[in-house]
């Protein structure tokens, strides 16, 4: 099915909206750099979470995850844990509270509150600078890739290729074609700042949802006269310790596909998964536009609200078409042209199938809003990228006093480099999922033990943050280059290196300062081992009272990972028409919205009061 002008002409109309929203917002970006880097932390928080929700439903991602359902049916749900896709739930339940608290920029300028300033200080906010470019640029890549594969199914090279004085390798086709729409997505993006990104976000939401709808309706119109034929086992989420799905005789090549992606052994895989999203989720957001979202919210409470309603708004609009694709796929594989220059490519079945199955209009409405997801998790990447280089390296040590004109020419500046930079990182990478896999099991395993330690452990000091990242992020870019197979296994190793790099480095210096220690505890409140700090602050202040909630957080994470879970399986019982297990997930559901309306949203208010009432009496008591 070819581009209609009808669906041409939803795409240009999406395209002319989101430019006109980042030159409207673009006198207001400039006011200063809070304007520019957190929309003057003046956005409502579920304006937020719609935004947030929108850069996570970005194209190289639902292209894996349908290609997950195809391949792995409702045991892919578990898959995205790998993120991990939970640690939305950490943050709702206590970790974005604290971030807000700290009233910083970016995560690296959170360094300075938790170590002070200084040597050690210093090279702890360096580190994590170059863990953010590296991390930013690698996501700005991985989308660029996904986006070109994406962009090739409906405009074929052979149209593209006579009008062009010169060629490209077939191979880098993709390549090509995500350099093209990355320009766009520059343009409002370093125009409008954090404001023009959250709006334009909200646009997308409302364009992926309806188009959503439409998908899921279409695959269950075409159950209604078909079945579909997939291995014993695809229709359960459950699993043992191997993952016991044989499409030989259905599908052949799929089975080529579990080998090659290394998840047979579902158990194994499952257990490391597991272990290490929630040591990644105990470290809190990475310095990307999640942390970024979380930093413009105007408070604390607004922050946990923010991170809740990004999995209510995001995960049922987000399988309704994930699922719906896998439906509308499966029933018509045989039409469907998965071949690439490398063979049989399964991240192809999203775009083949809306090739194949959407009609006039609902194309062009699904192709703006994929192309919008694009666009939207680039900018917000794009921004955190931004924010880092101008706050925490030009300002920091090449012009403090910057005036807000010289700022806002930066930040047009460090937007187009981190762009190019990011486009000659995706010519090196061979597919979506090699990079995804990069960067979540190999880049991040070297940020996880720092970075817990730094919310828990008070003796750990900016001397042991710096080792403890340049130990894990060193092997995880060499690790790639002699290890075969999934890079989730050689975690556990990326972990302990990194965790005796933090411990050793911590005690080669001296504490940090107790001061620093001190304002730190009594504005953020963490629990942990936090004990002669807590002393201190609590003979300086008897009011003080003292976080005692770990227990508390950790069952509202456990339930609000329950309900993650179970809006998960909601819109895919839904479209499968699988009614009884969709009403068993729906008790579930409303089980879950009653428990946490108890232990956590009625607290939410009651908490920020008391860390308020605690400063004021602080104040009062150095009057």
């Amino acid at each position: 099915m070819k581009l209609t002008a009808l669906d041409v002409g939803i795409i240009l109309l999406y395209l002319v909206s989101v430019a006109a929203i980042g030159l409207i917002l673009q006198k207001r970006a400039q006011a200063n750099k809070e304007a520019y880097l957190l929309g003057g932390n003046t956005l409502p928080w579920y304006a937020l979470g719609l935004s947030n929700a929108s850069g996570m439903f970005d194209i190289s991602g639902t292209m894996w995850m349908v290609m997950l359902g195809f391949v792995y049916g409702l045991k892919s749900i578990w898959i995205p844990w790998l993120w991990p896709s939970f640690n939305q739930i950490f943050l709702m339940m206590y970790l974005a509270a604290w971030l807000r608290r700290s009233n910083v920029t970016t995560g690296a300028e959170w360094m300075l509150t938790r170590f002070g300033r200084g040597k050690d200080s210093n090279k702890s906010h360096a580190i994590v600078v170059v863990f953010a470019l590296l991390s930013c640029m690698g996501f700005l890549a991985y989308g660029f890739i996904g986006l070109g594969k994406f962009v090739e199914i409906f405009v074929p090279w052979s149209v593209v290729q006579p009008y062009l004085p010169f060629t490209i390798p077939a191979a880098y086709v993709p390549h090509f074609y995500g350099m093209l729409f990355t320009f766009f997505a520059v343009f409002y993006s370093i125009l409008g700042g954090m404001a023009s990104i959250v709006w334009a976000d909200v646009l997308q939401y409302m364009i992926m949802t309806a188009a959503a709808v439409a998908i899921a309706v279409l695959a269950m119109n075409n159950l209604d006269v078909a079945q579909l034929n997939v291995p014993e086992g695809w229709k359960t989420p459950f699993f043992g310790a191997t993952l016991d799905l044989d499409w030989t005789g259905i599908i052949d090549e799929v089975n080529a596909k579990i080998q090659a992606d290394g998840y047979s052994l579902f158990g194994i895989f499952f257990m490391l998964m597991l272990f290490k999203g929630v040591l990644a989720s105990l470290a809190g957001p990475t310095p990307s536009y999640d942390m970024q979202k979380v930093l413009s919210a105007k408070s604390p409470q607004d922050a946990a609200k923010m991170s809740g309603f990004v999995s209510v708004v995001l995960i049922p609009t987000r399988y309704l078409m994930i699922i719906g694709f896998t439906v509308l796929a499966l029933l018509n594989y045989n039409q469907l042209n998965l071949h690439s220059a490398n063979g049989i490519d399964f991240e192809r079945i999203l775009p083949a199938a809306i090739q194949n199955f959407a009609p006039n209009g609902l194309m062009g409405l699904i192709l703006a809003g994929l192309l919008a997801a694009f666009i939207g998790t680039f900018a917000g990447t794009l921004n955190a990228a931004q924010a880092y280089l101008v706050n925490d390296v030009y300002l920091k040590y090449v012009n403090p006093k910057a005036s807000n004109k010289t700022v806002n020419s930066i930040n047009y500046l460090t937007g187009i480099v981190v762009v190019l930079v990011s486009m000659v990182l995706g010519l090196f990478a061979k597919d979506v999922n090699s990079l995804l896999q990069w960067i979540v099991a190999g880049l991040y395993g070297g940020y996880i033990s720092a970075n817990v330690l730094k919310w828990y452990w008070w003796r750990f000091n900016g001397n042991g943050f710096f080792w403890g990242m340049l130990a894990g992020i060193i092997p995880a870019l060499v690790f790639p280059y002699f290890t075969e197979g999934l890079d989730l296994y050689y975690f556990p190793y990326l972990l302990l290196i990194s965790l005796v790099g933090s411990i050793v480095g911590t005690y080669l210096a001296p504490p940090t300062d107790m001061e620093t220690l001190k304002g730190f505890y009594r504005n953020v409140r963490p629990w942990g081992f936090w004990g002669p700090v807590a002393e201190q602050v609590k003979a300086e202040d008897p009011s003080f009272v003292e976080n005692k909630n770990f227990w508390l957080d950790m069952f509202n994470v456990v339930i609000g990972v329950v309900g993650q879970m179970a809006l998960t399986l909601l819109p895919i019982y839904l479209v499968l028409s699988m009614f009884t297990e969709l009403m068993v997930v729906l008790g579930i559901i409303l089980v879950v919205g009653v428990i946490l309306k108890k232990t956590w949203w009625n607290r939410l208010d009651h908490d920020g009061d008391s860390v308020a009432s605690s400063l004021k009496r602080k104040l009062v008591s150095h009057s």
